[in-house]
């Protein structure tokens, strides 16, 4: 299978080979979809989009759910296709588990994030601020909703009702994020990177505020594994 992917907005760079190094920015893009998907993953009763992302954000401290993503590069001729889980519970912990096309895990525990690269028996880590910057992400590490973003309501496209989030900081990392709600449920999460690549999440079984075990978000690097700190 070919595993090469775009360069993200997120880089999270690992020495050694070339392969090592394009996991390492598709990761990147990955936790800020992925993290992004976290926080916004419920809806309200027939509420407006935006009001159910507000809603969210203030009453749902912890999440899990399944997830695929898709994306689409910026000419939309290529799609890369994965699959997982993740766990959250805000502030400034969460856990996606990759499982196709091959196994990864992100973790962060409060104060680090860790990328752990099955295949490659690599782990790198970086601080958790110096991960996630002004992204997506940084609204489940305790970011201000209305502080970060600009929120609009969009025009209901098949069934789902969309919000638009535009980052009032102007970094560079990415361009907009939309969350979409079908009903009591988020539909998807599309986030548009500064490279104009597409990264689409559409989740499943999702449970809001589920009781979730003190070390759910510990990560130890497995034995053998070679482990680069940022």
């Amino acid at each position: 299978m070919n595993r090469t992917t775009p360069a993200a907005a997120l880089p999270l760079p690992l020495k050694g080979a070339t392969l090592a190094d394009r996991r390492s920015r598709f990761r990147g893009r990955c936790l800020k979809v992925l993290a992004a998907l976290a926080l916004d993953c419920v809806g309200t009763a027939h509420a407006d989009a935006v009001d159910s992302l507000r809603e969210f954000v203030r009453d749902v401290k912890t999440g899990r759910a399944a997830f695929t993503q898709t994306v689409t590069s910026a000419d939309g001729k290529r799609n890369k296709l994965s699959s997982g889980q993740f766990e959250f519970a805000r502030p400034d912990r969460f856990r996606f588990a990759y499982t196709k096309p091959f196994e990864q895990a992100i973790v962060a525990d409060g104060q680090k994030v860790w990328i752990y690269d099955k295949d490659l028996n690599q782990v790198s880590s970086r601080r958790l601020a110096q991960a996630l910057g002004s992204t997506p992400a940084a609204l489940l590490a305790g970011g201000s909703l209305e502080k970060d973003f600009s929120l609009s309501t969009q025009a209901s496209s098949d069934g789902v009702d969309w919000a638009l989030a535009l980052p009032r900081a102007r970094d560079g990392q990415f361009q907009s994020m939309r969350v979409g709600f079908r009903g009591k449920e988020l539909a998807a999460v599309e986030i548009v990177d500064s490279f104009g690549q597409r990264s689409l999440l559409q989740f499943s079984a999702f449970v809001a505020n589920p009781a979730l075990p003190a070390d759910a978000f510990r990560f130890v690097a497995p034995a053998g594994a070679d482990v680069i700190e940022q």
